[in-house]
């Protein structure tokens, strides 16, 4: 296909995403089985340019001065790709499978002066409702963080320790080019251009071995903040496909035991697989059968509940940028309820002493630190571990990170814009102390 039959593709592709309201996954698996004739170079770049175009959805309507399909990838041209007015032109010139040619107010549009004079949410590039919560988050600087999180996501990996080093995964994984992350000590991150392929990484031999799983670094982080320590006994409330019990159980070194449930057994389904290939001999699964039922006999004995929380998922949007359009306010009150009831239940589980490790992948604040306000007046006896005293799992890195993330009295908020992560927040609560 033609880079101009790429973008009439696309067109038609976020018409149908808008009309219909589906997943853009959805939507683009849908086009493919319709138009076998692409191949997976163009399906690739097919899905990078509605991909973009979601990012930069309100900021390329914007510019446009309109909210069609049509207007909104035209201007995503310019505002993500970086295409000037005549560049843009040589693709939509109403050839052959091209769009049409470009209308004079379109080319005035694309040649006026940007987004200078936008409101945050639309330079931001989030939903106008989320404005007063992301100014809650961070204040004037909420444009800003909206646009990182408008960004798009780089692949990162986790090495597995239990089986291999980062130097010698490196090694393997050569022809991808990885670099080491910045604050994850067992991290690996590769750059993809827009239109790249992602690598087929579950078919590398480093991958089929157990060296490797896929995970965003501030997951990584996540997990490495928990301070999970060998010969402890630990559970990982909303487990899910696994990621952060594996994490775990690298940090554990396999010693000392880690249960690992979520109330949806659909969510631990590939979780099975994962331990075995990662070598991991210390996690027991426990597959609900009825709420609470499946850890009633663990209750008093945790030296760690690790809790990733139920939540918008507001510091994904790099991944999944459809996600942060279709979210709408009764979600998030869903799940601030989720989130004090999952909080709750931990409690019981600990013995004296023991720790909850409070996780989301959101960057509001009424998930983040008011929720652990909320705990902290629910639940005497307990108190938040000191997020400087928690980053030192970073070593020597600790200061640096220290400096970038948001450190607050109730715990640690990483962003793209400061952390080169996934947008994550992490609160250790400690138990009689």
């Amino acid at each position: 296909m033609t880079p101009s039959a790429r973008l009439a593709a696309a067109i038609e592709i976020f018409a149908a995403i808008e009309s219909e309201r589906r997943p853009a996954a959805d939507a683009l698996k849908a086009w493919g089985l319709t138009h076998r004739f692409a191949g997976s170079g163009d399906r690739a770049a097919i899905a990078g340019i509605v991909y973009d175009a979601l990012r930069r959805r309100a900021s390329s309507a914007f510019v446009m001065g309109a909210d069609t399909p049509r207007a909104i990838l035209l201007g995503m041209l310019k505002r993500e790709r970086r295409l000037d007015t005549e560049a843009i032109a040589r693709l939509a010139d109403g050839s052959q499978y091209a769009p049409a040619v470009l209308t004079a107010d379109e080319r005035n549009s694309l040649g006026g002066a940007g987004i200078g004079d936008a409101p945050a949410w639309v330079a931001g590039d989030y939903p106008e409702w989320l404005d007063a919560h992301l100014l809650r988050s961070f204040g004037e600087a909420r444009a800003e963080e909206g646009a990182a999180l408008a960004s798009r996501a780089p692949l990162d990996l986790r090495v597995n320790t239990l089986k291999a080093d980062r130097d010698s995964v490196t090694a393997m994984l050569s022809d991808l080019k990885p670099e080491p992350t910045r604050w994850s000590p067992s991290g690996l991150r590769i750059r993809l251009s827009a239109d790249a392929k992602s690598p087929a990484i579950h078919a590398e031999p480093a991958f089929l071995k157990g060296f490797i799983e896929v995970q965003d670094e501030g997951s990584q982080l996540a997990a490495l903040f928990s301070g999970a320590k060998p010969g402890e006994q630990v559970i990982d409330l909303c487990a899910g496909a696994g990621g952060k019990t594996l994490a775990l159980a690298a940090m554990m070194q396999n010693k000392g035991q880690i249960f690992a449930t979520d109330d949806d057994k659909r969510r631990l389904a590939p979780i099975h697989d994962r331990i075995k290939r990662s070598g991991a001999r210390n996690v027991q699964v426990r597959t609900p059968k009825s709420i609470g039922g499946e850890i009633a006999d663990l209750g008093g004995r945790m030296d760690l509940v690790l809790i990733d929380a139920p939540c918008t998922g507001t510091g994904a949007w790099r991944r999944n940028p459809d996600a942060k359009w279709r979210i709408r306010p009764g979600a998030l009150d869903q799940r601030k309820k989720e989130q004090v009831a999952i909080l709750d239940r931990a409690v019981p589980l600990l013995k004296p002493g023991g720790r909850i490790g409070y996780v989301t992948c959101s960057v509001l604040e009424d998930e983040n630190g008011a929720q652990v306000q909320g705990f902290l007046a629910r639940h005497a006896g307990f108190s938040v571990q000191p997020p400087a005293e928690v980053s030192q799992a970073l070593g020597e890195r600790a200061f640096m990170f220290g400096k970038a993330a948001r450190l607050s009295e109730e715990g640690i908020l990483m962003t793209p814009r400061t952390t080169d992560t996934d947008g994550f927040f992490v609160s250790v609560l400690r138990h009689g102390r």
